[in-house]
This record gives C-alpha cells, structure tokens and sequence, in this order.
C-alpha cells in the first residue's frame, strides 16, 4: 500500500473520530471518502466515524469495484459522482449534523441558498449550499442532482439527511462541513433570524479573498 494511500486512511480516521467526538455525527450515521490515483477511498456501510480502523476502509477502484476493506458506504454512487463532476475534489464528508437537519425541518432560507450569508467566514469557506428534496438514503437520484451541481458549489444539504461537502483534502471537507453546522446553529439560535451582510460587503470578500459566492 503506498504511503499517500496509507496517510490518507489515517486522515479520514482522525477527521471521523474529532467529528464523532464533538457530535457533529453519532452512532453509525455519516460517511468520509477520498481520491485516489487508482480509485477511491470510503468508509465501510454502518460503521462509527469516532472508531474507525485505517485497514478497514473500504478501496474501490476507478470501475467502482470494491478491492479491499469493509463493504463501502450506501452513499458510494454519490461520492463518486461528485468526484467525476468537480476534478479539484479529493475528499468527501457527509454527516447528519444536528443544526443543519434541524434547519431543514423548519425550514431554508431559500432552496438554492439554505442559509443566508450572515458571516464572513461562511461566505468565504463555504459559498452557496442548494437544498436537494429528501429520498431514502442511497437513492441513486440524489447522486444525478448533486452531481449536475458539483462543479459549481461545495456542499449541499441533504433534506433530513445532513450536508454532503467536498474539498481538496478530507481534512478541507472538514473544516467547511464544520463551518456550515456553525452557521446553521448562529441562524436557528437567533431571534429575530439574522440579515445577510450586504451587497457590498459581500463583494468586497469576493475581491479581497476571492470568495466564491
């Protein structure tokens, strides 16, 4: 096994066992993938993200056949199909994050912008995230939306389900899942609902850091 291969095993371990941790997820819920040169990289169907073992996680190759490890995730079709939409991702995470399957109990900002962009960081780490309309977990429909949408945003949120976040590395997908859940929390945890920053302070984040809203 090559070494890159072996410290991207260890990589989506310490990122599921810190979400697990501070209950971003709980139980068996949520699922981590990365990008290989020879395929993918995917945690196993029902396993714990806060006891994960680098041996056990799911290889499949760029056929999608499976060559090693546990079986792979449900949501397998939906990793690979991001991957093959948006060439600059290299890791996937998705959980069932409590604030951001609160919001969309009771209810989006807007089905194209979940949430209203009421931090800078948001704006800059994260971007827009569409709502994509509740199916059963695995549904092979979910993966065609999200892909047709992969090249353009980072995440999305799947309705009662969590947000599904791409990056450059798992440790990326990570830190902008994580500032998404923040975001959802500031939102439902204020009354009255927060504004948006205003245009202009909006466009000056797109100038100064190149923020992709």
């Amino acid at each position: 096994m090559a070494s890159n291969e072996n410290s991207i095993r260890e990589e989506i371990c310490v990122t599921g066992r810190s979400l697990y941790e501070r209950r971003y997820t709980v139980g068996s819920a949520g699922n981590i993938s990365a990008r290989l040169d020879d395929g993918w990289l995917i945690t196993p169907t029902d396993a714990c993200l806060g006891r994960l073992d680098p041996n056990d996680i799911a290889k499949v190759d760029k056929d999608g056949n499976h060559v090693s490890g546990g079986r792979p995730s449900k949501t397998l079709a939906l990793h690979r199909r991001i991957y093959e939409n948006d060439p600059n991702a290299r890791g996937v995470v998705h959980t069932h994050s409590t604030y951001l399957v609160a919001l969309t109990l009771a209810g989006v900002w807007k089905n194209e912008d979940v949430l209203p962009p009421i931090t800078p960081y948001y704006v800059m780490k994260v971007g827009h995230v569409p709502l994509i309309g509740y199916r059963r977990p695995g549904d092979a429909a979910v993966a065609e939306e999200v892909a047709a949408l992969a090249s353009r945003v980072r995440a999305v949120l799947l309705e009662r389900l969590g947000p599904v976040v791409w990056e450059k590395s798992v440790s990326q997908a990570s830190y902008a899942l994580e500032e998404l859940e923040e975001t959802a929390r500031l939102y439902l945890s204020t009354m009255p609902r927060p504004s948006p920053l205003p245009k202009e302070a909006i466009e000056e984040l797109r100038t100064t850091f190149n923020a992709r809203w």
